[in-house]
């Protein structure tokens, strides 16, 4: 119980603008109380931030990063740079083109290289977007594993947005779905991180087929998470990415 380790260990809350509950605790109302007194925000995750359940609006008492976030999207040539200069960072280099369905259209064979290296270097076979809700089992395990492990990197995305208070439906690459500026920052790390997660996940999937594939997934990405320190990593970039605009 938090109230337990507060007592025990006098954690300083003040010092901390989140906290992360994972799987199994059970926390006090005057646990809750108290997060709240220090303006702690806090978050109901998975197993290292795998997955993120709820994080109720329980935000430290600023909305800086939140308004400039709005200012940049509002203003369509802001918002443009903006996703020009995020391509730039994602692909190590500055392109030419302005248009976003063109920067979309060199990024789809870049992840198709990344597979194919992938695959040779970790020997499983390839994986492509194919995934169906309904019938899951029918994609291959390099496409569950690329699902599951898309899935833990977005959810870490998410627990970076709710510490930044930044607005998660406001997107600069992606633009329609209800958590639009987290898949764009979950996106820069899909070179580097998840896909060599996603083969990684299927290799042992495959050696050890008794196994589940969602939970291995889960495990080997979350560790990974946890390890590599990826959600301080995305806070760092959201502050950057937005306060750079400003200047």
């Amino acid at each position: 119980m938090l109230c337990a380790a507060l007592q025990r260990y006098a954690i300083a809350l003040l010092g901390f603008p989140m906290t992360l509950f994972g799987p199994g605790p059970t926390v006090s109302h005057d646990a809750l109380r108290l997060l709240a007194h220090a303006r702690t925000a806090f978050a109901a995750v998975g197993e290292d931030g795998g997955r993120l359940y709820a994080a109720p609006p329980l935000i430290p008492d600023r909305s800086g990063l939140a308004r400039l976030q709005a200012r940049l999207w509002a203003d369509d040539d802001l918002r443009l740079i903006l996703a020009w200069r995020m391509y730039a960072r994602r692909l190590g280099e500055l392109q030419p083109h302005r248009d976003l369905n063109v920067l979309r259209g060199i990024v789809g064979p870049r992840m198709k290289e990344s597979y194919a290296l992938l695959a040779g270097q970790i020997a499983v076979e390839r994986c492509g977007r194919r995934y169906g809700r309904i019938n899951p089992g029918k994609a291959g395990l390099p496409n569950l594993a690329l699902y599951h492990a898309a899935s833990a990197v977005e959810a870490a995305a998410a627990i970076a947005g709710s510490a930044t208070a930044t607005i998660p439906q406001l997107g600069f690459i992606n633009e329609n779905p209800g958590q639009s500026f987290v898949l764009d920052i979950a996106d820069f790390y899909r070179d580097t991180f998840t896909n060599p997660c996603t083969f990684k996940d299927a290799k042992r999937a495959r050696d050890r087929p008794g196994e589940n594939i969602e939970r291995l997934a889960r495990r080997i990405t979350g560790g990974g998470l946890a390890r590599q320190g990826v959600i301080p990593s995305m806070i760092r970039r959201i502050k950057a990415l937005i306060a750079e605009d400003e200047k």
